[in-house]
């Protein structure tokens, strides 16, 4: 991209005279970043609009990545790396005495979502733009994100992230576009003119849905997609009647409940209004966007919808958007008059679906009272499609009713999302290795059997503009000048890095910036929780949302280990370490917030205890986003990655870690065994039962968690603190988690995610984590080698795995 710095200057200037009524001088830190953002942003237009031009006159099939969550981070930075021209802006600002930096941290981290799934959505839509492939985004424009996490008197706090306090300058607002969705109402029959039934909805509460455009700008190329997020308001929430009776609360009620739609994300679905809202929320943003792309279709291609799947491959992300499925049946159907066939055939060659769980419970079903009451067409399409399935299974496996009802879409009074989105997609893609293979041998293995030629798996990646060349802006120009440019593109070339593996002034070049990195992360910590933590330490980090089966458990219960080694053995010195945890809970999740309240009850007692001053500490990270990621990955030595085998669909944290120079302890989960085969066994720490050992555990029905802490006083001593009041004078704070390991409650097994029998071995592994970090060259050259056997994890390669195997995308190149 071309940059004028006179220009610039005055389009900062006008943008603050314009915006705001103020000169440079007049302005403060958050004018200063909405002029700068809005003038970046006029210069990214340009090729925005280009790219919608080309798109538009050599048509081309596009990819239309559907997702509840894009979590985007900070946008500022990031466009202005991928347009090359950071260092121009940052000139300009200096030659105006205004800090980058400060202008910088001004931008809220965008409130769209909260875990992996988000942040994959977030990279693969950077991969797509920046490889010039033609792919969009659609979600949800959340006005409070999820939640803002506080930690008061330990607990997990929350209050709304009002992230739209302030406008956002980077979206668009396109009331042009705004479609009309429906909830409710009941089905009425009509005819078209060839005498077939027409089904419409009448009596259904309408809730507009308005579209909000991000550019999403690729890495030193011209092509800028889109991610449209929408909106949600009452077409009439404002009765003035009503309001001028002093009914107000009443007056807005309808604009308010439409708004709720729009409003957070995840909200609390443990009773049946939170179920509705979730389930709103879903259909909303699944028909806004394809209301959309049949109205381009149509505007483009006119009604021939047999090429509608030509131009269109849509990718559910998970199962939030499969409703999107019999939504696209309604619409050729009933607003288009295509027959069953015809529309069922379109729609099987459009939709391709990510499965990202291994958990069954984490498979979405819908009470079919609460579906079909929100929406009655939709349930009887749904309907139509599993009565058609279920023959299918009949003709398949005449005598085996078990696997028809097991199978069944609609069983026990609930809608299985998954078996929709099998049956409905062309692929069913798992997201890493082992991962696919538990989905076609265990959980998914009777669609397997049925459809084996949908599946297949995409390891999931990261993008390394963001992750590496954002967060990590010194190592990254480290690796330039041993490597030379083109890794940002091609995240294979750092495979060069290997040659400087037993270079020991490289070593002590990359040393001095994992340490600077580590400098920075305690001066944010002691600004922002008057947290002290010593650089010099060994850097411990577990950041992820906080579930039962990534073990953030395991590892504070190893953190309680090594407190009791260090008071009662004065002999016992091993390197200082420093353990930080960043983590949300689900608002609803009881047992995972209680985690948390445990990792801050220990790391109180820790920490104010001059017994382990300079040896030991913990450090929970309040409201852990990518701004803050963007601070921890570069600064950690060790990436805790130890859910339990067989429970990680694949992780992506785990890749930011690698890119960084951290070294995994883990287990043989996820993409965890992925990164130890390229990195090498000798370069990581893995310890604890496989998936394999699990499966065979769990069939023979062996486990007793007993007889582990019978075998290990250590453990049992652990265990004996969550309850003897060593921790919790009331001795019941902590009683559930002790109840949920050793006996079973609600109904469950003791210990569902083994945490007592890997207990042992990851104390272990960590044992030899401290004795390797004592060798601080050893060290420097397992860091390096992760870092150049990283190459695999870039989403660019993961995107290009979909376009071969699944989209078959042609990259369109903007002039």
């Amino acid at each position: 991209m071309e940059f004028n710095a006179e220009e610039f200057k005055e389009n900062l200037t006008a943008r603050l005279k314009r915006q705001y009524g103020k000169d440079i001088t007049q302005a403060n830190a958050h004018d200063l970043f909405d002029a700068v953002s809005a003038s970046a942003q006029e210069l990214i237009m340009d090729n925005w609009m280009k790219t919608r031009r080309e798109y538009e006159k050599k048509p081309t099939r596009q990819v239309y990545y559907l997702s509840a969550e894009f979590l985007m981070g900070r946008a500022l930075s990031n466009n202005l790396i991928n347009t090359l021209i950071k260092d121009s802006v940052v000139d300009v600002l200096k030659s105006l005495n205004i800090d980058y930096n400060l202008i910088e941290d001004q931008e809220p981290d965008a409130g769209l979502g909260n875990g992996g799934l988000g942040r994959l959505a977030a990279c693969f839509l950077d991969s797509l733009a920046t490889l010039d492939y033609p792919g969009h985004g659609y979600g949800i424009r959340y006005e409070y994100g999820m939640f803002e996490q506080h930690i008061e008197n330990g607990y997990q706090v929350e209050y709304p992230d009002n992230w739209l306090v302030h406008r956002d300058p980077w979206e668009v607002k396109r009331s042009d576009l705004a479609v009309t969705v429906k909830f409710g109402g009941n089905v009425a029959v009509a005819k078209w003119p060839n005498d077939t039934d027409r089904f419409y909805v009448e009596n259904a509460e309408e809730i507009i849905a308005t579209p909000y455009d991000m550019p999403i700008v690729g890495y030193d190329t011209n092509t800028v997609n889109t991610l449209r997020l929408w909106q949600a308001s009452s077409p009439n929430g404002f009765d003035l009647q009503l309001f001028n009776d002093m009914q107000y609360n009443r007056a807005v009620e309808r604009q308010n409940d439409a708004e709720n739609i729009s409003r957070v994300l995840y909200p609390n679905d443990s009773g049946p209004s939170g179920k509705a809202l979730r389930l709103k929320q879903q259909y909303f943003f699944s028909s806004a966007s394809l209301q959309d792309l049949v109205r381009h279709f149509v505007s483009e291609y006119g009604t021939d919808f047999r090429k509608f799947p030509e131009y269109h491959v849509i990718q559910l992300n998970d199962t939030h958007p499969v409703v999107a499925i019999p939504e696209l049946m309604r619409i050729l159907m009933d607003e288009y008059g295509l027959g069953w066939d015809e529309s069922w055939s379109i729609v099987s060659k459009t939709f391709a679906y990510t499965n990202h769980t291994i958990l069954a419970e984490a498979l979405e079903k819908w009470p079919i009272n609460i579906f079909q009451g929100l929406l009655p067409r939709i349930y009887q399409i749904v309907e139509e499609i599993n009565r058609r399935l279920v023959m299918e299974l009949r003709d398949k496996y005449p005598t085996d009713y078990s696997k028809q009802n097991k199978m069944s879409i609609i069983n026990n009074g609930m809608i299985h999302m998954a078996w929709l989105a099998i049956h409905g997609c062309f692929s069913v893609n798992g997201v890493a290795a082992l991962h696919t293979e538990l989905l076609k041998t265990q959980e998914l293995k009777d669609w397997y059997d049925l459809y084996p030629q949908k599946f297949n798996n995409k390891t999931n990646g990261v993008t390394q503009r963001r992750w590496l060349l954002c967060a990590n802006p010194e190592l990254a120009k480290f690796i330039t000048a041993k490597i030379g440019n083109g890794w940002q593109k091609d995240l294979t070339k750092l495979k060069d890095l290997e040659k400087f593996a037993d270079d020991e002034a490289a070593l002590k070049e990359f040393l001095a910036i994992k340490q600077a990195n580590k400098v920075k992360l305690a001066s944010y910590l002691k600004e922002t929780q008057n947290e002290f933590l010593d650089p010099e330490s060994i850097f411990d980090v577990q950041i992820k949302r906080l579930h039962e089966y990534k073990r953030q458990l395991l590892n504070v219960l190893h953190i309680m280990y090594l407190y009791n080694r260090l008071l009662e053995d004065p002999n016992y010195n091993p390197p200082a370490r420093t353990f930080i945890f960043g983590a949300k809970a689900a608002s609803g999740y009881r047992r995972a917030k209680t985690i948390i309240k445990l990792i801050n009850t220990v790391a109180e007692r820790i920490n104010n205890d001059r017994r382990v001053r300079g040896k030991l500490r913990v450090v929970f990270v309040e409201n852990y986003r990518v701004s803050v990621a963007e601070k921890l990955f570069p600064a950690s030595d060790v990436s805790e990655q130890i859910s339990t085998a067989g429970k990680e669909a694949s992780g992506t944290g785990n890749m930011k870690f690698m890119i960084n120079g951290a070294v995994t302890i883990g287990t043989l989960d996820g993409a965890n065994i992925e990164i130890v085969e390229e990195a090498g066994a000798e370069n990581a720490f893995i310890f604890g039962l496989t998936a394999d050992e699990i499966i065979k555990i769990e069939s023979e029905h062996s486990y007793n968690p007993q007889k582990y802490l019978e075998r290990n006083p250590q453990l049992a001593k652990v265990m004996n603190q969550l309850i003897d009041g060593t921790y919790d004078p009331t001795h019941q704070l902590f009683r559930e988690i002790y109840d949920s390991l050793v006996y079973g409650v609600e109904g469950q097994r003791p210990d569902v995610y083994y945490v007592l029998a890997d207990f042992a071995a990851y104390v272990e592994a960590q044992e030899k984590v401290a004795a390797t970090y004592s060798d601080r060259m050893k060290w420097a050259k397992m860091a390096l080698l992760n870092i150049a056997r990283s190459g695999k994890f870039s989403s660019d390669r993961t995107i290009e795995d979909y376009v071969r195997d699944i989209w078959k995308l042609k990259k369109v190149e903007v002039k």
